[in-house]
């Protein structure tokens, strides 16, 4: 990365839970890879006045808590030590009327780097916070030139995100506002397109002529104790439905790119977003778990929704007609996170063979986007046996084990496209406006909140959605 300047990276909130969980670990497994420039630095931003040396302590506990580094002895530790010597801390908090100490401690940066190095922000606060740290960065002259990293959620309406979007790029230009959201950093999301536009096998049968319905799955054994405060005032729709599966359906709906480069991937998947539907509130079905309302920190009449089910349909001709199935909740039977393509079934001499009636859906391709990621495909073949009979078969490839890879969190891979500028995996304000435009009769017109057992697929009203074909994950109900 040495063609890469001198960075100083201001990470603000650096001492809550997303910095310690995720933003933290990313940057210091691009450390430890060589992914960072050779002349760095991080600054944390917070209220409190903490010293650079008991920051330093801060992030190495995160580090072992949550990311690569261990105790005394760990082969991380070497890397650390080279690492924390780069930490710095800025306290006394940030806004248009103060700049706490931060203006002071970039200057001593600047003279250790070089005036002319860049400046990458990350916002990693809560959204009520976005619009007092864009104007502080207009005030105190920290916004000119830079990056600036934007959580999700970027808004909670159509109205407020325009509100916000009117205030930031009244401050910034498009090109320097990297709108986060980490399911498209996933090594799976980014092997969706490769997949489907490398290899003849998938890219002629990736339209409605051969795919009968489209399933985006990622439900959830956890519940939301750690944040019940902030998932109250949210759910699951907001949460993960306008935000994580919208993206995911627009990255397997998009029209092929002219190329690869960051422009064309960005204009193709955001060309389909505006191709959405906006969602029928009878073709959506809201759930809560039992035992919701008792978590500390949530209302006792709380009508927050916990799980959500779609059916999406977008308008192209590629897609026109086939159903787009999005599904996510908390405390249900099982944690995945899952993209499938149900392809249809072939007519001709295989209807009536023993066997025909058992193998569902016949082919299936499907792409496990936890962890690496994975690439299962369903065939029918036939029952080994003296005689004629089908029989259903998947074949998987671990993304991990591609011969020379080296699969980046989604995190430490986002900010390295942050690094050298690449906004394919970045939502542009054009793009979340279609999102929300689609979005939006969801909440004008909200449905009844269904109640579903933990440790259940959610509420029953779901499988309807999935008709004629059913959710692949949990299958039909006992």
């Amino acid at each position: 990365m040495t063609d890469l300047p001198p960075t100083v990276f201001v990470l603000f909130g650096a001492t809550g839970d997303l910095s310690r969980r995720m933003v933290l670990p990313a940057f210091f497994q691009l450390a430890r890879d060589g992914l960072l420039p050779d002349d760095w630095r991080l600054v944390g931003n917070g209220r409190g006045d903490v010293s650079h040396e008991d920051f330093a302590g801060r992030v190495h506990d995160a580090l072992v808590e949550f990311g690569p580094v261990g105790e005394a002895g760990d082969d991380a530790q070497g890397p650390w030590e080279e690492f924390s010597r780069r930490l710095r801390f800025a306290g006394g908090g940030f806004d248009e009327s103060s700049p706490g100490s931060l203006l002071d401690v970039l200057t001593e940066t600047r003279e250790e780097l070089g005036a002319d190095a860049q400046l990458v922000h990350y916002l990693a606060v809560p959204p009520s916070a976005f619009e007092t740290l864009t104007r502080g960065l207009q005030q105190h002259g920290l916004a000119e030139g830079s990056r600036v990293v934007y959580e999700k959620p970027y808004g909670t309406s159509p109205a407020t995100f325009r509100e916000l979007d009117e205030l930031v790029l009244s401050v910034l230009e498009e090109d320097q506002v990297f709108r986060i959201d980490h399911f498209l950093g996933k090594e799976g999301t980014q092997d969706l397109h490769v997949l489907r536009l490398a290899n003849g096998l998938f890219e002629h049968t990736w339209s409605r002529e051969y795919v009968t319905q489209v399933q985006i799955d990622v439900p959830e054994t956890l519940d939301v104790a750690q944040r019940a405060t902030f998932y109250d005032a949210t759910g699951a729709a907001l949460d993960m439905l306008v935000t994580h599966l919208f993206q995911l359906a627009a990255e397997v709906a998009m029209e092929p790119p002219a190329s690869f480069s960051p422009a064309d991937l960005q204009q193709a998947r955001e060309a389909v977003l505006a191709a959405f539907r906006p969602l029928d509130p009878d073709e959506v079905v809201l759930g809560q778990f039992d035992g919701y309302t008792d978590i500390e920190g949530v209302a006792d009449d709380s009508r927050t929704d916990t799980f959500v089910a779609a059916r999406l349909w977008v308008d192209t001709d590629r897609w026109r007609g086939v159903p787009f199935l999005l599904r996510t909740g908390k405390r249900m039977a099982a944690s995945e996170q899952r993209v499938s393509l149900l392809l249809r079934r072939p007519e001709g001499p295989v209807t009536g063979v023993p066997g025909h009636d058992d193998v569902g859906h016949g082919n299936v391709l499907s792409l496990s986007l936890s962890g690496s990621g994975q690439v299962d495909l369903r065939v029918v073949v036939k029952e080994p046996g003296p005689d004629l009979a089908l029989a259903r078969a998947t074949a998987t490839l671990e993304i991990a084990d591609v011969p020379g890879g080296t699969p980046l969190p989604p995190y430490a891979s986002l900010l390295h496209d942050v690094l050298v500028g690449d906004r394919s995996l970045f939502t542009s304000s054009a793009g979340l406006a279609s999102a929300w435009t689609a979005f939006a009769p969801l909440q004008e017109h909200p449905p009844r909140v269904h109640r579903y057992a933990p440790g259940s697929w959610g509420p029953a009203e779901a499988d309807a959605l999935a008709e004629p074909c059913g959710w692949l994950l949990g299958g039909p109900r006992g």
